[in-house]
């Protein structure tokens, strides 16, 4: 039994509060009182605060897709009061290909949406730093554009505060358990959360939250992701698009105007831990742009990594849990939490409250956790009545 704490009562308790809680918690909060509960001393101090994102309808599975598309129309025009500055600003992306990598290159453009294939010619005007020889085949994807994420995440954590959502930082969750039809979530602060829903949108913490909470496990993987700033001189780089190696083993983006992010791309399962980077991974991503790019690298200006979650299948796992009754996921987003974010958090709401998704609802069998049950436990819905 819980010891006794000040205890706060709310309709939806959500556990994390970078990207995905904050999106989740905004859009319950517009008909729901909810607490957006989390461990740290800022929001999004993880992965949401160590992204460099990019709006990219060609990336990540179709459930993942389907989101990005939805969720552009925010990001296009948000609403009042929602950021003082542009969320968005274009940045065609680029796919480069050589000799070896033509039959991806060939599967990335029959499979993909808004893309097509790039003259060599006009990819070297774009990109003149590209080594001759080396471009065997590009694509475009013109219709792209970089994310203000810290824009972002503040614009629905203002959402909630407006609706009078509360956030509680400093707030570990170190119990959480259901006691006659509602869950109690003592934190670290002292305080104990009380709600029927609890959503669990801890990220690389998702795991642990839900083995807290009696849930069933999901298999998910956190993975590290490795991003390093170079000068790109003699080149001035601020209007290149974003170049990303067909087989997804580095890409480049201009950032902060004169500079370049750099990153090997790399995907290696780790712990829920305050993720730093290796610097073996910075010098293969070095090492990997410069067989495409001419640039000299002199000196890495600043390195950091970030934590990427994963469930076995690649997808998201959005849903009610199969044995915790009132107890929902908002897990694996990997690397697309940014660029699902506005459609994620909708689709999340919809689905507590039971409203009709609408477009969203066809990959509903797809990102349901329950789809990693195993043989001898029902998939019957937990959801409370």
């Amino acid at each position: 039994m819980l010891p006794f704490m000040d205890t706060h009562e709310f309709d939806v308790v959500v556990i994390g509060a970078g990207m995905a809680g904050a999106t989740a918690a905004a859009a319950l909060s517009a008909d729901r009182k909810v607490a957006l509960v989390e461990a740290e001393e800022a929001a999004g101090y993880h992965s949401t605060g160590r992204s460099a994102a990019i709006w990219i309808l060609n990336y990540g599975p179709l459930d993942v897709r389907m989101l990005t598309g939805l969720s552009r129309g925010l990001f296009d025009n948000p609403p009042p009061g929602f950021s003082e500055t542009p969320l968005i600003r274009s940045r065609p992306v680029v796919f480069v290909a050589n000799e070896a990598q033509l039959a991806e290159m060939d599967a990335l453009l029959t499979g993909g949406a808004e893309l097509h294939a790039a003259d060599l010619a006009q990819v070297h005007a774009m990109i003149p730093a590209l080594r001759p020889g080396y471009l065997a085949a590009a694509a475009i994807e013109a219709d792209a554009f970089d994310l203000d994420v810290a824009a972002i995440h503040q614009g629905f954590l203002r959402q909630l505060r407006a609706n009078n959502g509360v956030l509680a930082l400093r707030s570990r969750a170190g119990l959480i358990e259901r006691v006659a039809g509602e869950w109690n979530v003592g934190t670290s602060s002292g305080a104990v959360f009380r709600a029927p829903v609890v959503v669990n949108a801890a990220g690389a913490w998702g795991e642990e939250v839900g083995q807290i909470a009696g849930a069933a496990k999901l298999g998910l993987t956190p993975c590290r992701r490795t991003a390093a700033i170079i000068d790109p001189s003699p080149f001035d780089a601020e209007n290149w698009p974003m170049i990303i190696d067909v087989g997804h083993e580095w890409y480049v983006r201009p950032e902060a105007r004169t500079r370049l992010l750099v990153s090997p791309a790399d995907q290696t399962p780790s712990y829920p831990h305050d993720i730093q980077p290796d610097e073996l991974d910075i010098a293969i991503g070095i090492d990997r742009m410069q067989q495409a790019l001419d640039i000299p690298v002199r000196r890495v200006e600043h390195s950091w990594a970030g934590l990427r979650t994963f469930t076995p299948d690649g997808s998201l796992a959005f849903g009610w849990d199969r044995r915790a009754e009132g107890f929902f996921w908002s897990v694996g987003q990997g690397g697309y939490g940014i660029q699902t974010s506005a459609a994620a958090g909708l689709l999340v709401a919809d689905m507590i409250t039971g409203r009709d998704p609408g477009e969203a609802g066809s990959i509903l069998a797809a990102i349901d956790p329950r789809r990693f049950a195993d043989a001898t436990v029902t998939a019957a819905s937990a959801k409370p009545a």
